[in-house]
This record gives structure tokens, C-alpha cells and sequence, in this order.
């Protein structure tokens, strides 16, 4: 399949003025679809609702955006379905237009071949995360700190890395959550300070209780990570993935991950 994308529900551009394109004014979801239907999706459009609320941006009307979902995701193949919404349309300038009329694109893509269930390896990036809680948990559009992480691990052959803030609190990989296992704890980076509340960390901490697992939401260090038994990241295309390295310290795949990875499953084995 081929790359397709809806703007307000029609295949056409964006328009240059849309504050999307000039600030990041605005959020995004990322899902993955297989037989036709949205994994997680009622989890990932309350974590959209709730982004616009605290932007203060016009949410799109439910019923709308759900067929316009539906409308791009393909009826058989595995897929990546993604939703952005702007603040759209504004004049020059940061303050945003009073009567916004957001701007919804959805697009379905490809489903990545690099994306599997086995273990990852991290490096600590270099590259840091600034600290602003009032943008803490969202998914907006403002990205370029983890664009100049991949371009460090780029530069060094590698796909995935550990992201710090600047005050070096563990904060998430670039492009998933981070989860240290000690025993039964399972612990992961508090997030009221930078870094995406994914919708995966979240089933992670609601699959815990039931698993008889400890969930806590806690500050860690790389010091931290080195002392757990396992190490995991997520996110929604693959859910649970083990990690088998973070720097130069090495991890066996554990009993936790592997309970997790088994109750949550994995895009089309559900």
C-alpha cells in the first residue's frame, strides 16, 4: 500500500498558513490498524480530547474522526494509521486567531518492517529534553529534540536511544517508554515534567494489578536502570519490546516483560 492522507476529510494540501506547519500549534496520534480496525482506539482519541482541552484547541467531533479513521484504514493489511490536529488556519504571528477552526489529517501508511518483538539496544543520547510541564504528557507537534536525537544515533549506526532531561532524569527512548523491572516493580519515568504519556505505558500500568505486579510512576536515573532485572520499551505498533543493552550494560528478557508482552499481544495476534 501506498501513503494517503485526508485533510479535513478530502484528499488535498495543507494550507502554508495552518499553524501546524508554523509552530507545531497542535497534536498527534499514532495507531496501529490490522483487519480493519484500530487497536487501542478509544484510548488514543481521549489522549487526543484531553490534548486539544489542554491546548486549547476545538476538538474534532468523535463520530467524524471515527469515520474518517475507518475511511483510511485498510480492510486486511497491517497498517499505521495517523491523526494530527492544528490549531489550523491563524495570521502571522504566535498569538493564535480567536475562532480557530482546527485543521484533522489522517493518513494510513505502510506497516514498518523494522518494528519486531525482538530486543532492542539502547545508547544515552547526548541530546537532551528541556522541561515545561505545561506541555508534560501531551503528544503535540513539537518534536525537533527527538528529530536531533536520531540524527546523533544516526550518526553512530544506531536506531534507538535513552533520552534524559535536562536536570537528567530518565524520560523515555526516542520514539517509545522506558520500564525498569525490579522484581515485581515495574517502574517508569514520571512524566510531569517533559516526555509523551504513551497509550501503551498506560496498559502497561493497567495490565500490573491484575498480573500481580507493583506499578509506580517514579524519578529514575541511568544509574537506576543499570540496577534493574529488566529493562523494556513500548509503544502502540508493537507494544512490549525487551531491552538487551543500555550502554554497556546487558539484559536477559525476563519473566515480567514476558508476562506483559503475552497479556497485552502483539498487532495481529488478537
Amino acid at each position: 500500500m501506498h501513503t494517503a492522507w485526508s485533510v479535513n476529510g478530502k484528499l488535498t494540501g495543507v494550507d502554508p498558513r495552518d499553524r501546524g506547519l508554523a509552530y507545531g500549534d497542535g497534536l498527534f496520534e499514532t495507531m496501529a490498524a490490522a483487519g480493519g480496525a484500530i487497536r487501542w482506539l478509544d484510548y488514543h482519541l481521549e489522549r487526543l480530547v484531553a490534548g486539544c482541552e489542554r491546548l486549547a484547541i476545538p476538538a474534532p467531533r468523535d463520530a467524524e474522526l471515527r469515520r474518517e479513521i475507518a475511511a483510511q484504514t485498510p480492510p486486511r493489511d497491517r497498517a499505521v494509521i495517523k491523526v494530527i490536529v492544528t490549531r489550523g488556519i491563524g495570521a502571522r504571528g504566535y498569538r493564535p486567531p480567536a475562532d480557530a477552526v482546527p485543521t484533522v489529517i489522517v493518513g494510513a501508511a505502510p506497516w514498518p518492517s523494522a518494528h519486531s518483538a525482538d530486543p532492542v539496544a539502547l545508547v544515552t543520547c547526548a541530546t537532551r529534553l528541556g522541561e515545561n510541564p505545561h506541555l508534560a504528557g501531551l503528544k503535540h507537534l513539537c518534536r525537533l529534540e527527538h528529530v536531533l536525537a536520531q540524527l546523533e544515533l544516526q550518526k553512530r549506526g544506531l536506531d534507538e536511544g535513552l533520552l534524559l532531561s535536562t536536570s537528567g532524569h530518565v524520560v523515555s527512548a526516542t520514539s517509545n517508554n522506558v520500564f525498569a523491572a525490579f522484581g515485581a516493580r515495574v517502574c517508569t519515568p514520571r512524566l510531569d515534567r517533559c516526555g509523551v504519556r504513551g497509550v501503551m505505558r498506560r496498559l502497561v500500568l493497567e495490565a500490573c494489578v491484575p498480573l500481580g505486579l507493583v506499578a509506580q510512576e517514579v524519578d529514575l536515573d541511568v544509574t537506576d536502570l543499570t540496577q534493574a532485572d529488566e529493562l523494556f520499551v513500548t509503544n502502540s505498533l508493537f507494544g512490549v519490546r525487551p531491552v538487551c543493552r543500555l550502554d554497556d550494560q546487558t539484559y536477559a528478557v525476563g519473566p515480567v516483560t514476558r508476562r506483559l508482552a503475552a497479556r497485552l499481544g502483539a498487532i495481529g495476534s488478537d
